[in-house]
């Protein structure tokens, strides 16, 4: 098989896949939020109003859930990106350079896919895409690119 055909195979489940990945990371930010926020999985919680653990908490949260259902994706992972940048760089660059030596990887790889979220979108399987396939009474895929 050539690496066209290849290519031309795997384009066709990308947006499938990309949304795969969507669920996948927003089900993981919102693990992480329920447990900063309500001190479930082996975590205690922060206290509320705390600086900046708790808020960091309510927008894991509230943004994880946001992707996880694929509603107001790209703002909720534009968000995200940010806040999980401001965590690394104020929370863990100070105890070392990499991200392995300073325990930031959670960080940096959740920075790095949501800001992917940002530029590709929910991909499939996203509330706003039934959303407006149901308004327009389509029943062809929206494109993931919407």
């Amino acid at each position: 098989m050539s690496t066209a055909r290849l290519s031309d195979r795997l384009a066709g489940h990308q947006p499938l896949v990309l949304g795969l990945f969507r669920i996948v990371l927003g089900l993981l930010f919102t693990s992480e939020g329920a447990a900063t926020v309500f001190g479930v999985l082996d975590r205690k919680a922060a206290p509320a109003g705390d600086w900046p653990f708790w808020y960091a908490g309510v927008i894991e949260l509230v943004c994880g859930v946001l992707v996880l259902l694929g509603a107001v994706t790209r703002g909720a992972a534009f968000l995200s990106s940010g806040a999980m940048a401001f965590a690394y760089f104020t929370e863990h660059q100070k105890d070392g350079p990499f991200p392995l030596q300073n325990g930031g990887l959670s960080p940096v790889l959740f920075c790095w896919g949501f800001l992917l979220l940002v530029f590709f979108g929910p991909g499939a399987l996203s509330l706003t895409g039934l959303l407006r396939r149901g308004a327009s009474g389509d029943t062809e895929a929206v494109p993931a690119s919407r």
